[in-house]
């Protein structure tokens, strides 16, 4: 009968530490034995870094024997929400306050804020609110009761992903600077200090980095934006009948006419100087000029003798005179 063997317990995580930090202490050791039978600076840096690389490495292995980090709880996500209001209001500078007072009581601040007219005579206002996202329904609620909603857009965008994104980023980036820290204090030589104050400078930058991308998506998640259009300007209703009349159609008749007109005023302006410019060279031409230019004489046209004047034909009467004329006097004979 086979005797049941005892369980081997577990192997405790302080074991795994202590195997990083022989093998961190082993290649400080392999590296400054390189270091010193090199004298070029290049093995130098070399063994600066490898001693971060080995750092890395048994920052990881320490990493590997650590429990599994817990995944996000699924209710607790990130949302950025904005919204955006038009409102028609009897007062602007009444509702404007309101709004304001509505926004502070729910733990937020107005962002931005502009004020204006337009050509009736009506006040417009839009301003930018930022409330804690778990109020963010209460104050739509309240924003909307300042007057007639004209207009409403909501937005919801989950970036729960890169939120947990950035926070294991940032706790990874923070254990490099702090390994490469510890590697610092330890190191001997001129060079390492040198090439570890290089990898400490550009993974501190990365941190910094992370860190401002962690806070603006927090702001973005804690706060939500509502944008609110506050007008005294009724909104337009829609016309019965859009045909034009008689009166449209003189209207608009006489302001082409009117438009025509001044554009051709505007074009003789334009061609005024051009044409002082020429009747002056013109003037300059007649008056100075042309008397100054020799003349050339005239020549009389060649005249030609004068040919037969042609012969009248006699008239038929005188022809038939002429003939019985002639008989009579051969009768005669």
């Amino acid at each position: 009968m086979r005797t049941a063997r005892p369980a081997r317990p577990p192997r405790p995580a302080g074991s795994v530490r202590i195997l990083a930090g022989v093998l961190l202490a082993a290649s400080l050791t392999v590296a400054g034995c390189g270091g010193a039978g090199d004298s070029g600076g290049d093995s130098k840096s070399a063994g600066g870094r490898s001693e971060a690389r080995a750092a890395d490495a048994a920052g990881a292995t320490a990493d590997k024997g650590r429990s599994a980090p817990r995944t996000p709880d699924p209710a607790a996500s990130a949302i950025i929400r904005t919204a955006s209001l038009v409102v028609e209001v009897e007062n602007v500078p009444e509702a404007l306050a309101e709004a304001r007072r509505t926004a502070e009581e729910a733990g937020g601040y107005v962002g931005s804020e502009r004020t204006g007219r337009d050509a009736d005579g009506h006040e417009d206002t839009r301003v930018v609110l930022r409330v804690p996202t778990e109020r963010y329904d209460e104050v739509l609620t309240g924003l909307q009761g300042t007057g007639r909603l004209i207009d409403r857009t909501a937005k919801a965008v989950d970036v729960t992903g890169q939120v947990v994104d950035v926070d294991s980023r940032v706790r990874s980036q923070r254990a490099s600077v702090k390994r490469i820290r510890a590697l610092m204090d330890r190191a001997a030589k001129l060079s390492d200090v040198v090439t570890l104050e290089g990898e400490l400078s550009n993974r501190q930058a990365d941190l910094e980095a992370l860190l401002a991308r962690r806070a603006a998506l927090k702001d973005r998640t804690g706060l939500a934006t509502v944008t609110l259009s506050l007008s005294e300007k009724p909104a337009p209703e829609a016309a019965g009948d859009d045909a034009p009349g008689i009166g449209d159609a003189l209207a608009g008749g006489w302001h082409v006419f009117v438009t025509m007109l001044r554009w051709i005023v505007l074009a003789l302006g334009a061609a005024l100087p051009f044409a002082a410019f020429a009747a002056l060279l013109t003037a300059l031409w007649l008056r100075v000029v042309r008397p100054r230019l020799p003349r050339r004489p005239r020549h009389a046209p060649a005249t030609t003798a004068p040919g037969p004047l042609p012969s009248a034909r006699p008239a038929p009467e005188a022809v038939r005179e002429t003939g019985g004329d002639a008989d009579r006097g051969a009768d005669r004979r």
